[in-house]
């Protein structure tokens, strides 16, 4: 199963840092399909979803960015009241922990919702999970349904 590859950057918390990984991959003609910032205060982590992910890295690479690549797994949420808290019921019924988690703003579409989450064995959380019932995403899934 080929699992969704994210792109992790540590940025130094001072204005403009987060400027230069956005020009580069801008330059290479590299959309930015989802990403979050976290911060501290000497350091912010940014975490990027690419399409071309190893395109990416060398680009990042070669603009002075040390970058760290981390397999996640794309999740479809019920976009309802509870439908997030049903899908967490069935992370802890199969006895997991989620490091970090966060959306993929276009996966929308009617009824549900797709998220990206960052667990400890991404591929036997996957496995544990549509024992589960829950419809885990691989990577060609996601680009289809963020395409179309």
């Amino acid at each position: 199963m080929p699992l969704v590859k994210q792109l992790s950057l540590f940025l130094e918390n001072e204005p403009g840092h987060l400027k230069v990984p956005c020009q580069a991959l801008g330059r290479a003609g590299i959309d930015i399909l989802t990403m979050s910032l976290a911060d501290t205060q000497q350091f912010g982590i940014l975490r990027l979803v690419v399409e071309e992910w190893e395109r990416a890295r060398s680009v990042l690479q070669e603009a002075g960015c040390v970058v760290t690549v981390t397999d996640l797994l794309a999740i479809e949420v019920p976009d309802r009241p509870g439908g997030l808290a049903g899908l967490l019921e069935q992370f802890e019924a199969a006895k997991l922990g989620i490091e970090y988690l966060y959306p993929f703003p276009s996966g929308t579409r009617r009824g549900s919702m797709l998220l990206v989450f960052r667990l400890d064995d991404p591929l036997e959380a996957a496995e544990r999970l549509r024992r589960q019932g829950v419809r885990v995403l691989d990577r060609a899934e996601v680009l289809a349904r963020l395409a179309g």
